[in-house]
């Protein structure tokens, strides 16, 4: 389940959008019945994950190929993230904290991962281990900041290792903070704290130890990388939406101040050249280079209620709407001009899209 609402109900994600681009495939003969499309990760409720996929041309579509797949075992409650390496897929299961090992074409159940985690939310890759954040405990509500509970639930979040040639927890490295996304780049992990928390966490991975953070603001949500820029959403909790630019090279920080008018921004991607934001049901764009904010919607997705997943890829914007986190819900398609090429019906709190071409 995403932070904000695990934590509105008493308490995902995310990247993300979270998003993720896999390995280029020269050969175009498909690997299985999940090759050449993505995925739409549906996190659930009080049931269990599923995840749909499309076909890119949209000629295929499963609305729940983990059980089509493997039949009567159970994907976990909260699915929360999608993570790829080589031929295979992670699935994070947040609320069953167990990591679902698949074959990313064929989706056939390879392993669970099922020790070493507590409250898992994002995972990156890097030289055959695996590193997944973990909330661990939350920090109750009501209760001052100097409440002992409260200081445990916002210090005690950390980095699970993971071998992924046994699938074997190896180790953890303790951030001190909270900790929700992650991206790798360059031997170093990335992690943005959410809420409270200003700064954006620095682990290296040689060492396992945690280098001087960077102060970013509260409230860091999506997170994006490219040439050597990390590009951080933050917001809506509590203060003013931004975009934070760190050049990783030097830790130096830049930012986009959102207008009052784009308060309560959610999610954001990063695509060639242009970076996307979504405000409420709406998706705006700038050039990576820019320094003001955009304020005219390329999207306007009129039916969607809660934007609660989102993506921009392959000459496409993805947007997904929760629903009331009860029935099946929609993922909608657009082209870059905010055209609707597609709209699919899906499972339960569609969270996130996961590429696999």
């Amino acid at each position: 389940m995403k932070i904000g609402k695990l934590l509105l109900m008493a308490f995902s994600i995310s990247l993300f959008v979270s998003c993720s681009n896999d390995d280029d495939n020269n050969d175009n003969t498909p690997k299985g019945d999940y090759d050449n499309g993505f995925f739409i990760l549906n996190e659930g409720s009080a049931g269990q994950g599923t995840v749909s996929f499309s076909s890119d041309d949209f000629s295929v579509f499963t609305k729940d190929a983990y059980t089509a797949a493997n039949g009567s075992d159970l994907l976990g409650k909260f699915a929360q993230n999608i993570f790829f390496n080589g031929d295979n897929a992670y699935i994070i299961a947040g609320g069953a904290n167990v990591i679902n090992v698949v074959n990313r074409y064929t989706f056939k159940l390879i392993a669970k991962i099922e020790t070493g985690l507590v409250n898992p939310r994002y995972g990156v890759v890097k030289d055959g281990k695996a590193y997944v954040t973990n909330a661990n405990t939350y920090a109750p509500y009501g209760k001052p900041a100097d409440d002992p509970a409260v200081i445990a639930g916002n210090t005690d979040d950390y980095v699970a290792v993971i071998d992924l040639a046994t699938n074997k927890f190896e180790s953890k490295i303790n951030v001190n903070a909270t900790a929700n996304r992650i991206i790798e780049k360059n031997g170093k992990l990335y992690i943005t704290e959410p809420y409270d928390n200003d700064k954006l966490l620095v682990v290296n991975i040689a060492t396992k130890s945690l280098e001087t953070s960077v102060a970013i603001g509260t409230s860091a949500n999506t997170m994006e990388e490219k040439d050597g820029v990390l590009y951080i959403l933050r917001g809506p909790y509590g203060s003013r939406s931004e975009i934070v630019k760190v050049k990783l090279s030097d830790k130096t920080t830049s930012k986009i101040t959102f207008p009052e008018a784009l308060d309560g921004a959610g999610y954001m991607d990063v695509y060639n050249d242009k970076i996307y934001y979504t405000v409420s049901n709406s998706v705006y764009s700038i050039n990576t280079n820019a320094t003001v904010a955009s304020t005219t919607p390329i999207v306007k997705a009129s039916t969607v209620a809660n934007l609660y997943g989102f993506a921009v890829n392959n000459d496409r914007i993805y947007v997904a709407d929760s629903g009331d986190y009860k029935a099946d819900s929609k993922a909608y398609i657009y082209n870059l001009t905010g055209t609707l090429q597609k709209e699919l019906t899906v499972g339960v709190g569609p969270n996130g899209f996961y590429f696999n071409n």
